[in-house]
């Protein structure tokens, strides 16, 4: 038996009335092809040509006609409160978490790392359980995807810094810019050409 398919995403003022809903994680709603169940139990497949991210009250008109609209599936969350909101969802931001802003209080996924550095910022943290709905990236489009960015400047996050930001790659175009670049500091670009 085929299962029910959608080759499609439709955005939630262009989806019609759904005929049930489908409940996923902000992970989960990051998707290209996967077989999904409704809330009542029902298979469906859902094949698009590239990976979307899917936003609440979004959804899919399946081949047999349903409409299922995707919610928001309560998860493991941190609850940020405190009393200079904007100066922590800064330090959010400045990591790459993906963080769900409210007119009280922010919403991010639970990391002990973040809990430390939000602490230690005089943040009030709480463990929560709810839909996680965070912001879009750029112009409100996309995704964030989170990693840590402390460092070695006292910031409490700094033992698990595991990447490097340099340009060490190759690649076959001109950096010079036809001046020299002197700012107290050096540059390391460790390009081959």
């Amino acid at each position: 038996m085929t299962l029910p398919h959608s080759h499609h995403l439709t955005r939630a003022a262009d989806l019609p009335p759904a005929t049930d809903h489908c409940l996923l994680t902000y992970d989960a709603r990051f998707l290209r092809r996967k077989r999904l169940e409704t809330v009542a139990g029902a298979p469906f497949l859902i094949d698009l040509a590239q990976t979307v991210s899917v936003d609440q009250g979004d959804g899919f008109i399946l081949s047999d006609g349903r409409v299922i609209a995707v919610q928001a599936a309560a998860e493991a969350l941190l609850e940020v409160r405190g009393t200079d909101l904007v100066r922590l969802a800064w330090h959010i931001g400045n990591r790459h978490t993906p963080c769900q802003i409210e007119a009280d209080r922010l919403l991010i996924q639970r990391d002990r790392v973040m809990r430390d550095m939000l602490a230690l910022l005089g943040a009030d943290v709480a463990e929560v359980t709810e839909p996680f709905t965070p912001e879009g990236g750029a112009y409100g489009h996309g995704r964030t995807h989170g990693h840590s960015h402390g460092d070695a400047h006292g910031n409490p996050v700094a033992d698990e810094h595991t990447h490097a930001h340099g340009h060490g790659h190759d690649h076959d175009h001109d950096h010079s810019h036809g001046h020299e670049h002197e700012h107290g500091h050096h540059h390391h670009h460790a390009h081959e050409h």
